[in-house]
């Protein structure tokens, strides 16, 4: 009975010890609201907290085909979306700070679509900077998706 009791107040004793641990604070304050993308920081390097921007470009994402595909995209952020075919997406990007350097890739993979022969092949994708195309999968006869490193 006594050894009953004693491991029944341990595990009760462990119980509340592990609920307090995770627990939230309680009035610690305002919480802090996370920083928009875009916005200064308040730490880091003494100095001027201005970024430095690059051209601004526009890209256009392309896939072609007819129905539905499923289609992921990297623009100025990660999407992937079921689209009607065929698709555009237009974004206007501005490369800044540490990207002017080393540049950033922006790529579609399109979705399978019918072809010809009834099988299932990649859709055509194209990608298009400031009206220039840069890259293709040569109108779906390639696996690879559409990629190409944005620079200034």
């Amino acid at each position: 009975m006594r050894k009953t009791a004693t491991l029944t107040i341990s595990l009760l004793a462990a119980a509340a010890l592990l609920t307090g641990c995770g627990g939230e604070k309680k009035d610690a304050g305002p919480a802090k609201e996370p920083a928009a993308p875009g916005a200064p920081s308040s730490g880091g390097a003494k100095g001027s907290t201005a970024k430095k921007k690059g051209v601004p470009h526009e890209v256009v994402f392309e896939v072609g085909g007819s129905g539905a595909a499923q289609v992921m995209w990297n623009g100025n952020s990660n999407h992937f979306d079921q689209v009607t075919l065929p698709w555009t997406k237009t974004e206007s990007m501005q490369l800044v700070d540490a990207e002017l350097k080393v540049g950033i890739t922006v790529s579609v993979v399109p979705g399978s679509v019918k072809g010809a022969d009834g099988m299932f092949v990649p859709a055509p994708c194209t990608i298009k900077v400031d009206g220039k195309q840069v890259a293709d999968n040569q109108g779906g006869k390639s696996p690879a998706p559409c990629a190409y490193k944005l620079t200034d």
